[in-house]
């Protein structure tokens, strides 16, 4: 299994490729000291697991963790760390296992063989192919200073990818968010969100009209009289949104 360490302590991580390297099903492929930088290598480089710590400064593990939710091809991930009292949160982010510091390398080897395991794990088709209109997210819980703001799906006009980022656009207030545009257009509703470009979604009725600029070229003018381009990508689908 192809492997990306990602701790914030450069002996932790030295300590923990020592233990993988003794484990011949693993492929140690890179390694990261913050969450950005994580999320920046697991796009790059695909790894089939992710040995994550918890606690790190900025985007901490459950961070990333949360920024790959909806991604098809999302990596297993195992949380290292020190602390015990994030269990709840680390299996709510689907985490394969809740390894604490420090590792004991049968403990690294049980939490390889459950990775492995789900990795391997024959894929059911699930019985209901489409999702219902309760499996859409509608609401986020961002950053904002000192606290914690909600912001309603329903009050979003325009997500604008920033690196590793989104911006929520919410009339004249905006509010950053760390998760990948991929990942949030998959947990948005396609019956009220359309992806325009790779770094831009928006909110259908905040659409007025759309622009042909010439040579194959088309935008989209908002309510608020601003345009966005159209990617190639994306163009058939908003064509699609207008009956064309």
């Amino acid at each position: 299994m192809r492997t990306l360490i990602v701790d914030d302590e450069p002996l932790a991580v030295e300590r923990m490729q020592i233990l993988c390297s003794r484990i011949p099903a693993l492929q140690v492929v890179g390694t990261a000291s913050d969450g950005a930088a994580a999320l920046r290598l697991i796009e790059a480089l695909s790894p089939d697991l992710v040995l994550l710590d918890m606690t790190m400064p900025e985007v901490d593990g459950l961070g990333v963790a949360r920024a790959m939710a909806g991604q098809a091809s999302r990596p297993a991930v195992v949380f290292v760390t020190a602390h015990d009292d994030f269990a709840v949160e680390a299996f709510d982010c689907d985490a394969v296992d809740y390894v604490l510091k420090p590792v004991a390398q049968e403990r690294l080897e049980r939490a390889v063989e459950r990775a492995q395991a789900r990795r391997n794990a024959p894929v059911e088709t699930p019985l209901v192919p489409e999702k219902s209109a309760t499996d859409w997210i509608d609401e986020f819980w961002v950053p904002h200073r000192s606290e914690l703001i909600r912001v309603a799906a329903a009050d979003l006009e325009r997500i604008d990818a920033e690196r590793d980022y989104v911006r929520l656009h919410t009339g004249q207030r905006s509010y950053m968010m760390l998760h990948t545009i991929a990942g949030l257009e998959a947990r948005l509703d396609p019956d009220h969100f359309i992806r325009l470009h790779r770094s831009t979604i928006v909110r259908k009725d905040r659409i007025a009209g759309l622009k042909h600029d010439g040579l194959g070229v088309w935008s989209v003018e908002l309510v608020d009289g601003s345009v966005q381009r159209i990617g190639r990508t994306y163009l058939a689908r908003v064509k699609a949104m207008a009956g064309r």
